[in-house]
């Protein structure tokens, strides 16, 4: 730890407390304003678009460099409130963000996190829905949808099935914003229960639905993910709201729990390459003031730590023999392709979140044969880094203007004609007769 840094850490200025209550729109955009003036260093506030009734969509960056990517250091975002009358990630979202401000250069921990993260927090996707609840409750109000009173999480485009509803301005925005940024790791935050939910939300036979689920080609890191999270909330490991459902140690497969169109941690993971889970923070939907306390003390560990996992896996720069770096060049894991081919984007960077083991890395450049690279992941992640791999392609020429065959992947249902079976999707037999007892039974 650099002991200047520890020093001036400790003459910041600070923000004033924020207190444990809801904070409405003008009482949130007073608070952001404060932080991105009083630490503007590390600290980027900006509108990504507007709300129907004209609300800005707030996102609040957190980051040793905030306004301007960098080589080899990974975009992360949290968003919440999609649903307004949601408002307990709202809240712990602008606690948060004070934590992260007021511990850099205090705290090691914390400002390892800033010098090698990009943090992009968004309190409030839905605001006009927040406003206008008027009388809060545990289940259900008008709060639930923007103001042309649609669902934001069923308002994305759908790889499973065609997804006709009018695009919102606010999921319009996100989408916008997700094309601007290379985002690696994400997380939405919702309540009505307490579970941490992975893609797929929704499905066809060949990625699982007839046992019930539908997984990614990469299911492990997302029930790792989904379990670092759940692991350090007791409440949520034991399943506290009493659900009768298949929530095991506080993680679910999203589909297995109720099938959903146009939902936002599909849509990141398909078209934006962004490994997104569903957070259930709290059984009531808009629980007491009082209890928020607890909610950050149940929360805190768990937000901290899945930030810190945007940092498994490899990445680096594909250049050509000219050292140049190659946009749009396809990199992914032999055995685990996407239907969106994840692509290096334009500064040649590539981003593979995977757990520890050995994995070989297919490079595909149009008009040449694939290029292969094995790497080994260690058991820990270095230093709040993932394991650098860059890769020089034997190419002879000018590579740098390589031409898409597949522009940004088209917005349509892409598993609408796979067939077959990967090997995630591929049910063991004791597996079967869960289900088939289940089927039978429930």
């Amino acid at each position: 730890m650099d002991c200047a840094r520890l020093w001036l850490g400790l003459l910041m200025p600070a923000v004033a407390a924020l207190d444990f209550s809801y904070h409405h729109q003008p009482e949130m955009e007073a608070f952001l304003k404060n932080v991105a003036q009083n630490y503007s260093s590390i600290t980027h506030l900006h509108s990504i678009g507007k709300s129907v009734q004209g609300r800005n969509l707030w996102v609040l960056v957190v980051g040793r460099s905030p306004k301007e990517h960098r080589i080899g250091i990974p975009e992360f975002k949290y968003v919440a409130n999609m649903h307004g009358d949601e408002a307990v990630g709202r809240e712990l979202l602008l606690h948060l963000i004070e934590y992260l401000v007021t511990r850099d250069g205090r705290d090691p921990e914390i400002t390892n996190l800033i010098n090698s993260t990009r943090i992009h927090i968004m309190p409030s996707m839905n605001p006009d829905g927040f406003e206008a609840v008027v009388k809060p409750d545990c289940f259900y109000n008008d709060g639930r949808d923007n103001s042309n009173l649609y669902d934001l999480n069923r308002n994305f485009p759908d790889a499973f099935e065609l997804n006709e509803v009018p695009r919102q301005p606010e999921t319009v925005a996100v989408m916008k914003w997700l094309t601007t940024e290379t985002f690696v790791l994400s997380a939405n935050l919702h309540g009505g229960a307490l579970v941490a939910s992975y893609p797929f939300d929704n499905g066809v036979p060949a990625t699982g639905t007839l046992y019930s689920r539908s997984l990614t080609p990469d299911d492990d890191v997302f029930q790792y993910l989904a379990n670092t999270y759940a692991s350090r909330n007791p409440d949520m490991k034991r399943n506290s709201c009493r659900i009768k459902t298949g929530f095991s140690n506080g993680i679910i497969n999203g589909y297995s729990w109720y099938p959903l169109k146009g939902g936002m941690q599909d849509y990141n993971y398909i078209w934006a390459q962004c490994f997104e889970i569903t957070l259930e923070l709290s059984c009531c939907k808009y629980p007491r003031k009082e209890k928020l306390p607890g909610f950050w003390k149940d929360n805190k560990d768990s937000l901290i730590e899945y930030i810190k996992q945007v940092h498994i896996g490899v990445k680096g720069q594909v250049f050509d023999q000219n050292q140049t770096p190659l946009s749009n060049v396809t990199v992914e894991v032999q055995d685990r392709k996407h239907i969106c081919p994840y692509r290096t984007n334009k500064f040649g960077e590539y981003y593979l979140l995977l757990l520890p083991g050995s994995y070989v890395v297919e490079v595909t450049v149009p008009g040449h044969d694939p290029h292969l690279t094995k790497v080994t992941i260690p058991p820990k992640s270095q230093n709040f880094s993932a394991l650098k791999k860059d890769i020089l392609l034997p190419f002879r020429g000018q590579l740098n203007h390589i031409s898409e065959s597949n522009p940004l992947c088209p917005r349509i249902p892409l598993y609408s004609e796979l067939q077959g079976h990967s090997a995630a999707t591929k049910p063991s037999l004791f597996l079967f007769l869960v289900t088939l007892f289940h089927i039978l039974f429930k």
